[in-house]
């Protein structure tokens, strides 16, 4: 792995506006994402991950507006590119694995067709006997069985986690700098999501791509990643090393999902401890830490500024008033009564 970045996104700031007001999904986000490197970003429904991964393809809805920021791709900032050159450049350089495969393939079309299509869109000069010989290899390094027999399936006929392995050989097609799987396992069983897992891993070796990988799972990140970022409320609350986020973490909502993950080892009358109360209303955004109101160590500061980010070693930094060695030591919670 590299420690040169392909991607680098600096102070992004995403929002809709809706019929109730703005609603500001990202916040200010900035990270980096180095050759070869997979980078976990974890966080809730609504923590920004996702709006986050759609702004750097810019497949965002009519209502959203990139207010603020830069996202520079191999040196050149994605937000100012023609929305001809950004067609160019998505499938090409940057592909993306979405959630639901059912919702992203055409069930009119077979898949075999579809993925032929993803390779002849930025390759018109190809000839097609030669793009399908393509198609059949990458079905069989994302093992779907009997490639010839299932290139003539549509997508009803394949099951959850066949789907989506059709959905990493279209992504893959075109051998892609940089790959965004977002949520790609959460509908499919235990099972299907370690083979999937398994082959993005594979993947990456082969191909040497980086990958970007969305969950709300960090049990699924101990698995795939090199490092982690963890979102709340449009922001970037902590980021690490895979082992620096699981052996020493330093913000408590990274704490907080840390211990709702259930261990196998655990006596089965411990009851894990889920997060209280709810992710922030992102039309009124808190001035201070968004995590404070559920933060069992919240002080009175947290609820009046944000932290700055503050080093906690090389690589791992928060975003947290309990990590400053001169924060106010009032200890008193604004949130609890």
């Amino acid at each position: 792995m590299s420690m040169e970045p392909i991607l680098k996104i600096e102070n992004l700031k995403t929002s809709f506006m809706t019929s109730n007001g703005e609603v500001q999904a990202v916040r200010g986000v900035s990270l980096a994402v180095n050759k070869g490197e997979i980078l976990g970003i974890v966080g809730e429904s609504g923590s920004g991950k996702s709006v986050t991964s759609m702004s750097i393809l810019r497949l965002l809805a009519d209502t959203a507006v990139i207010k603020e920021g830069s996202i520079e791709f191999e040196g050149k900032n994605l937000i100012g590119v023609s929305k001809k050159e950004m067609r160019g450049i998505r499938g090409e350089k940057i592909s993306m694995i979405f959630q639901d495969p059912m919702s992203s393939l055409n069930p009119l079309i077979p898949v075999g067709t579809q993925v032929a299509e993803m390779i002849l869109e930025h390759h018109p000069e190809r000839k097609k006997e030669d793009v399908k010989k393509e198609v059949l290899e990458l079905f069989s390094r994302v093992r779907i069985p009997e490639p010839e027999k299932r290139y003539k399936c549509f997508p009803h006929e394949f099951s959850g986690g066949m789907r989506q392995r059709v959905m990493i050989a279209m992504a893959l097609a075109n051998k892609p700098e940089l790959l965004i799987a977002d949520e790609p396992t959460t509908a499919l069983d235990v099972t299907i999501q370690d083979q999937i897992l398994h082959q993005l891993r594979e993947l990456e070796k082969e191909y040497g791509t980086s990958i970007i990988f969305i969950t709300h799972d960090l049990g699924v990140v101990a698995e795939l990643c090199d490092r982690v970022i963890v979102m709340y409320g449009g922001l970037v609350m902590e980021e690490a090393s895979i082992d620096d986020i699981f052996e020493k973490p330093g913000h408590p909502y990274t704490m907080g999902l840390l211990e709702s993950i259930p261990d196998i080892k655990q006596d089965k009358s411990v009851r894990l401890m889920p997060i209280p109360g709810s992710p922030p209303d992102m039309t009124n955004p808190p001035v201070g830490c968004p995590f404070a109101p559920r933060c069992p160590y919240a002080r009175k500061i947290c609820a009046q500024e944000l932290p700055e980010f503050i080093e906690l070693g090389e690589g791992h930094r928060t975003r947290c008033f309990l990590q400053y060695p001169d924060a106010p030591a009032d200890e008193h919670n604004p949130f609890r009564r």
